[in-house]
Formats: structure tokens, C-alpha cells, sequence
């Protein structure tokens, strides 16, 4: 019961987490870096860069939300998408240092990239962990049953 209940809760916390890139992707690619906390007009060659990588952002929330319906059966999805966003927040430390602090909304980001997102890792492969052996144990049961 207590592996259920973990589960749900790890699907409900992937699906929220699922909700910031999708959002804030499609907030980048229509409103630009003029619509990002602390944003401004800037060049046309950054203004085209920042709307192409935002399709990927969204791109990922996308594929975290479908994740989500088979979690067992598509967690390298999972798992590629969190870590990417982990990993993500390595760019932005070294962004802090050669740029200077960032806009509040993107330093809490890099806390959630390099904290939440790492033990919701860990969350997930123990969720998906327990699930298979439940998957297994219950393939040794009768049929009756």
C-alpha cells in the first residue's frame, strides 16, 4: 500500500514538473527574451537561439507528461528528460559566474535542477524498482489468482 501511494505521488510531482517546461517553453518561443524574468530585447541571432531551444524545453515537458502514463515501461524517457534537466543546471553556475546572479526565478531553477531533480531520480528508480518486482512476483502466482 505504501509503494501505491508513493507511486501516485511520484506521478503527480513528474506531472508538475512536466508543467514548468511546457509553460515556460511556450512562453519562450511566443513572448522571446523580452517575456523572460529579468528579460530584455537583444539580438536577432539570441532572440532566434533562445526560441529554438525553448521548443526543445517544451519538447520535454511533452515527453515527462507521457512518461507518465506507462511509468515502468517508458522510464528511460523519464529518467533522460530529468537528467538532462539536472544536468542543466551545470550551464547555469557557470552562466552565475561568467555573467553575474541571475534574475531570482532562474536561480531558484538551478536549485531545483541540481537538488529536487536529482532525488526525484532517485524517487523514480526506486517507484519503478519496486513496481518490476511486484510485476515479478506476481508473474509466479496461479493464473487462478
Amino acid at each position: 500500500m505504501a509503494g501505491e501511494k508513493s507511486r501516485k505521488a511520484l506521478l503527480a510531482t513528474l506531472g508538475v514538473l512536466g508543467a514548468v517546461p511546457v509553460a515556460s517553453g511556450l512562453t519562450g518561443i511566443l513572448g522571446g527574451p523580452e517575456r523572460a524574468p529579468g528579460g530584455a530585447s537583444t539580438t536577432p541571432s539570441v532572440d532566434s537561439e533562445y526560441r529554438f531551444v525553448n521548443t526543445f524545453w517544451t519538447a520535454a515537458g511533452f515527453a515527462l507528461w507521457w512518461s507518465i502514463r506507462r511509468p515502468e515501461k517508458r522510464a528511460a524517457t523519464t529518467r533522460l528528460v530529468l537528467g538532462t534537466a539536472a544536468a542543466g543546471g551545470l550551464p547555469r553556475l557557470l552562466s552565475a559566474r561568467k555573467a553575474g546572479a541571475p534574475h531570482r526565478v532562474f536561480q531558484a531553477a538551478t536549485v531545483l535542477e541540481l537538488a529536487v531533480v536529482p532525488a526525484v531520480l532517485v524517487w523514480h528508480a526506486k517507484v519503478v524498482r519496486d513496481g518490476q518486482r511486484t510485476e515479478d512476483s506476481s508473474a509466479d502466482l496461479p493464473a487462478a489468482f
